[in-house]
């Protein structure tokens, strides 16, 4: 007869225990917002030092308006988007050039102090020419370079039949361009002179893969203290 109270003794203990561990569970539970809002407000504070020195460092280089001022190409840049286009018409043609921000460090330098003195010396970009009509066209990948003879240097051509064939991954994308006849490099080149490439767009895509980078950086700034503000 004494058993069965013991044993709801027991199981009262062992309740009362159980609830002791929840209760000081659930007070050391309600002490991490504390925690986690005071390191939230660690990393504002350094966010908003941030924000200022970039926003009072940032200036956007002066050919980025002259060019869009005097140009044909119409410039599709979209906040949040790592990509950039200039596109025209010359006819029949659809001329678009594409290509991304780029960082102003130098990749390969791991020690501290090779950034000093760094240049930005490439960006990749393509330009598609594409029929309105058939949807048929060329793309050429390219890249800038330094010097102020011939600005960008071409690596493929591609030549595509469709808009299908020109958005696979797994179409060919032509043959290396060092690797084409002389002649016909030397025509293509002047090809895409008629279309309006020149140096003053290569000037222009490494001014602004620069300069977007830095402004998505300040945005990112931005929107990183804006949640954590919340």
């Amino acid at each position: 007869m004494l058993v069965v109270p013991r044993l709801r003794i027991a199981a009262r203990r062992a309740l009362q225990c159980g609830q002791g561990r929840l209760v000081t569970q659930g007070a050391a539970f309600l002490h991490q917002p504390r925690a986690f809002s005071s390191a939230a407000g660690k990393v504002v504070k350094t966010l908003q030092a941030e924000i200022k020195h970039e926003e009072e460092q940032y200036e956007q280089a002066k050919e980025i308006k002259t060019f869009l001022e005097k140009s044909d190409f119409k410039l599709l840049d979209t906040e949040g988007d790592v990509n950039m286009v200039l596109e025209r018409d010359v006819g029949d043609k659809k001329v678009t050039i594409e290509w991304q921000l780029t960082s102003p460090f130098d990749p390969t330098a791991d020690m501290e102090g090779e950034q000093e003195g760094y240049e930005h010396e490439a960006t990749d970009f393509c330009i598609t020419l594409e029929s309105k009509s058939s949807n048929a066209g060329l793309s050429f990948y390219c890249s800038t370079q330094t010097g102020e003879d011939h600005r960008y240097v071409i690596g493929n051509v591609k030549a595509f039949a469709s808009a299908e064939e020109k958005d696979s991954i797994s179409a060919y994308n032509g043959p290396e361009f060092e690797d084409i006849d002389d002649k016909v490099q030397e025509a293509f080149d002047e090809y895409l002179a008629e279309v309006g490439m020149n140096n003053e767009i290569c000037d222009f895509i490494d001014a602004m893969a620069l300069d977007k980078e830095q402004r998505e950086y300040i945005r990112w700034l931005n929107n990183t203290k804006k949640f954590l503000d919340e």
